[in-house]
């Protein structure tokens, strides 16, 4: 088989997932469902749990917490820089049976910057306070599925979102000891 062969049938294959999980939104309480799902995913839920986090640790964990802002800006940097080098356009843009559930918060499609943001956010979170993981994890996992059932990302967006998500929470988690921060 060769490369363009298998690149065409990724992208079937990434256009049918987004077709059936576009589908969904049909129905009009899966539609709200998943738009007050991603509108939380925004930053309103994360900061939530930042708050809690901050509650159950201490007002002397703040430091911990800055540093955990500040590297998560890193994964802000990858994913801005990957939208404006791949200008990848959003599946409702592409193909017309996709319904259009939510504004976007910018025009390109590739990487999932929800998705990115949520993986990594809850990676670390739970790491500092892994009895959160029971809130954070479905939530992610939604905030994901959300990104396609809106019509705002095809399933590749969200899986390479949620690697580079992960990836960067690695970072953050490993180079904390060695930066003299104590998670």
């Amino acid at each position: 088989m060769n490369f363009k062969n298998t690149k065409i049938k990724m992208l079937d294959l990434d256009l049918r997932g987004c077709l059936y999980l576009n589908n969904l939104s049909h129905t009009q309480s899966i539609a709200t469902f998943f738009k007050t799902v991603s509108r939380l995913g925004d930053g309103p839920f994360w900061c939530a749990m930042l708050v809690l986090i901050w509650l159950q640790k201490s007002w002397n964990y703040g430091l911990q917490l800055l540093y955990v802002v500040v590297m998560g800006l890193l994964g802000t940097g990858i994913y801005k820089f990957l939208k404006h080098k791949t200008v990848r356009p959003r599946p409702y843009q592409v193909h017309q049976v996709i319904i259009l559930g939510e504004r976007p918060l910018d025009h390109f499609s590739f990487p999932s910057g929800h998705t990115l943001h949520a993986v990594m956010v809850t990676i670390v979170f739970g790491y500092i306070q892994p009895v959160m993981l029971f809130i954070m994890m479905p939530f992610t996992i939604l905030v994901a599925l959300s990104r396609m059932v809106l019509g705002l990302h095809y399933p590749s967006d969200v899986i390479v979102g949620a690697l580079i998500g992960a990836s960067v929470a690695s970072l953050i988690v490993l180079s904390a000891p060695y930066l003299g921060v104590m998670l």
